[in-house]
């Protein structure tokens, strides 16, 4: 049985045709969104027929349990297949069923094990994440920071008064939220941060300064106009230019130890 699996991945178009597959797949999860055919189910089907018999192989190819989990696309593999082995008859919840579909759909992932370049690619993502995760960790104490500065100076404050009330109403006619229906975008933690976090993506963020602006002239924040402009200046600097450039600095490093690592491994072969 080793011999005819070993035999089977070895011909030259076995992989070629495993990717047809793969890409034939993934095209029809999208297609399946659109309409519901009968020949697109019995396509999946043999798709994963194909899956089951290609893993199948692989497995009986390797000398041992052992040499074959010691790869982790082959892990990758089987849990895509094993996922998609789940019939959808087993459920009667609708919420199952639809988390049984929604992970049928992770069968596109299959895509990044097609080429050599994409699988580097995935390897240098494994390699970063712990650079990744020491620099999130750093990301979210500034955005914490910035968060409790930023409700402390711009919170707007409730309507307690007639005055207070009046000038919010002039402030949401003047200076609208951008979307309207949106809350206070520093009136909680919770909804600073998220703020940050559109301001770091670019959206909106000079409209943000700008009604700021506005509710200090109606004194609704005692922030003074210099102060607002410098708070979302430094976040924007701190987190569009010096925060992400870590991260990207983080992946190229690792990009090209991987890239020396795979060129001495060619050349000792």
């Amino acid at each position: 049985m080793r011999s005819i699996s070993r035999n089977l991945i070895q011909k030259r178009w076995f992989e070629p045709f495993i990717l047809f597959t793969i890409i034939l797949n993934c095209a029809l999860i999208g297609a399946e969104t659109y309409v519901e055919s009968q020949v697109i189910s019995v396509i999946q089907q043999a798709a994963l027929v194909i899956f089951v018999i290609e893993i199948t192989a692989r497995w009986f190819a390797k000398e041992s349990a052992k040499e074959f989990f010691s790869d982790a696309w082959n892990i990758f593999d089987l849990s895509i297949v094993l996922i998609s082995l789940v019939p959808e008859s087993l459920f009667t919840n609708a919420t199952l069923v639809m988390s049984v579909r929604v992970l049928r759909v992770f069968r596109v992932l299959r895509l990044l094990r097609t080429t050599d370049e994409i699988k580097l690619i995935v390897a240098v993502l494994v390699r970063s994440f712990s650079a990744l995760t020491y620099n999130g960790v750093f990301f979210f104490i500034f955005m914490y920071l910035f968060s409790l500065i930023g409700h402390s100076l711009f919170q707007l404050p409730e309507a307690t008064s007639v005055d207070t009330q009046l000038a919010i109403e002039q402030l949401k006619a003047i200076a609208p939220n951008a979307p309207v229906n949106s809350p206070d975008p520093y009136g909680t933690l919770d909804e600073t941060m998220f703020t940050l976090f559109r301001v770091l993506t670019g959206e909106d963020w000079t409209d943000l300064k700008y009604n700021l602006d506005t509710a200090s002239k109606l004194g609704l924040i005692s922030t003074p106009p210099w102060i607002i402009v410098l708070y979302h200046i430094l976040w924007y600097i701190l987190s569009a230019f010096l925060l992400l450039n870590l991260l990207v600095g983080a992946i190229l490093n690792n990009y090209q130890i991987i890239m020396s690592e795979t060129k001495a491994k060619k050349e000792a072969q």
